[in-house]
């Protein structure tokens, strides 16, 4: 029986020389590249070189070394055809049975600052695809390697039995070909760029897990994640405690993450139901907002999700325990928290990185035979004393106030419509067909919750936030019957001059900010 040959050609040299190593000791002969090659004679492993397998030399500053078909004869002949076989005898080609390869780091090198063209040309594979393409085609005799994570696995099945399983022979296809895939895609959107050619959408993502359903029973779903973690991240939230994230789980988790997200180090807390938030507070710590955003609206937050950007303590799990919530995210977890809450089996315990802001994001929704795909709506317009357009000028409480809501009602699903005051949430309108219905929703629901704390809400002080402009005075009116003092809104409606004139009439300060904030 002859030889088991392996030829291995790597980027990537992490754990290479125990492979071979291990491979050369089960009586495999070492063929090998370049780089490759020192690296392993340097460690006291013999190789044979690809030259002496080719009976050419490596040429082109060694881009041309393995593309030859004493190699892709080797790989690619199958054992159980004769005449391949006999090809191969009179060819005086060797089998090659086990492929160890991986890639030169383009990706790597594109996003490195000042990297040329030729830089990254010159860092395009060629032969390793080719070998990795090739191995992987004839799986059922060859045994291709493109990950050092696979090295423990394929030893082991080589030290116990000679060679690897079918089985494993095939699943390590499939990655090669993912591999291989990934590399080009990867290519392919730089050198598109770079030539001015219609962007293609490539999307790169893992299977994270299989989900219990989608957002009913009847639908089957899973749950993928980026190969790249950014922060205020599901897909990249650390469980500690609870059962089983599901579709609508995560939906809402990613919502309220995003409304974290505007308020950076300032203490928040939002508690979030079907992707609109229910209750919202900043304040002078974890405790103090909690108590706040539950205040806002004690009947929604039933059953719903909580963010926020405080470390949760004993005392805010101790306040929080009584309420039955669905998931709770934040930073991170006191010890003495966790015990308190773990007690609740089923209720989700996130830890979430919030530490840093990502750089520009893309979002994607898809629709019937096609994909959306619009840059994450990350920014938020400070608010300035410039943007008023009435006679009366919001005091700096009301700014304050106006900037809040106007973070928060981006976040709702319009038409939006949020009432505020002293940093929490009094009322929020959602997803109505018309602002006025919105509107209506939030002063009644703000109403309510004064109405609770023994106060009027013609003399609270309350101010308004519409995520898009009011196209007829209705609203401002509507505002007006209810004492709001001061309103923000995008502006643009070819009736604005209405809203103002509706707004100097009730005394009712109004921000124009030039910017809308639909959320669909």
């Amino acid at each position: 029986m002859a030889q088991k040959r392996a030829l291995v050609s790597v980027s990537n040299k992490s754990g290479l020389v125990d492979f071979v190593r291990g491979l050369q000791a089960a009586g495999w002969q070492i063929i090998a590249t370049g780089g490759t090659q020192r690296l392993l004679e340097e460690n006291g492993v013999k190789t044979i070189g690809i030259s002496e397998v080719t009976g050419f030399p490596e040429i082109c500053d060694g881009r041309v070394k393995t593309l030859h078909p004493k190699v892709h004869g080797a790989l690619l002949a199958r054992r159980d055809e004769s005449s391949h076989m006999e090809a191969l005898q009179q060819n005086g080609i060797g089998l090659i049975d086990l492929v160890c390869v991986n890639l030169y780091p383009f990706q790597r090198t594109i996003s490195q600052e000042g990297t040329t063209m030729a830089d990254a040309i010159e860092n395009i594979d060629i032969g390793g695809p080719s070998m990795l393409r090739s191995a992987a085609k004839n799986w059922k005799d060859v045994t291709v390697v493109c990950d050092p994570a696979d090295y423990g696995q394929v030893l082991a099945q080589i030290q116990a039995a000679g060679n690897t399983s079918k089985q494993t022979r095939l699943e390590l296809s499939a990655k090669a070909y993912t591999h291989t895939a990934e590399y080009d895609m990867c290519i392919a959107t730089y050198m598109r760029k770079a030539a001015g050619l219609p962007q293609k959408l490539f999307l790169e993502y893992n299977l994270k897990q299989s989900l219990r359903y989608g957002e009913n029973p009847h639908q089957h779903a899973m749950f993928y994640s980026a190969t790249k973690s950014v922060p205020y991240s599901i897909a990249s939230a650390r469980q500690l405690h609870g059962k089983e994230l599901s579709y609508n789980n995560i939906q809402d988790a990613n919502a309220a993450l995003n409304i974290v997200r505007e308020f950076g180090e300032t203490p928040f807390c939002v508690g979030l139901k079907h992707m609109n938030p229910c209750g919202a507070a900043i304040g002078k710590d974890g405790v103090d907002v909690w108590t706040k955003a539950y205040d806002a609206d004690k009947v929604s937050i039933f059953g719903g999700i909580v963010a926020t950007n405080c470390v949760v303590t004993k005392e805010m799990a101790e306040l929080m325990h009584p309420v039955f919530l669905e998931i709770i995210m934040a930073p991170s977890f006191e010890p003495e928290a966790l015990e308190v809450l773990r007690t609740k089996k089923n209720l989700r315990l996130l830890e979430v990185d919030m530490n840093a802001e990502a750089t520009e994001q893309m979002q994607y929704v898809s629709v019937n035979g096609g994909m959306l795909a619009q840059q994450l709506d990350t920014e938020t317009s400070r608010l300035t004393a410039e943007m008023c357009v009435t006679d009366n000028k919001p005091t700096q409480e009301q700014m304050d106030d106006l900037q809040f809501g106007w973070r928060i009602v981006k976040h709702v699903k319009s038409n939006a419509i949020v009432v505020v005051k002293n940093g929490r949430t009094y009322g929020v309108g959602a997803g109505q067909m018309n602002r006025v219905g919105s509107a209506a929703i939030a002063l009644h629901q703000a109403q309510r919750a004064l109405a609770m704390e023994g106060a009027d809400i013609k003399h609270s002080g309350l101010v308004m936030a519409s995520d898009g402009f009011f196209p007829f005075a209705d609203s401002v009116e509507n505002a007006a019957e209810y004492g709001i003092a001061a309103i923000v809104q995008p502006g643009g409606s070819i009736r604005d001059n209405d809203s103002i004139e509706a707004a100097n009439k009730n005394h009712i300060a109004m921000l124009f900010t030039g910017i809308r904030h639909f959320k669909h």
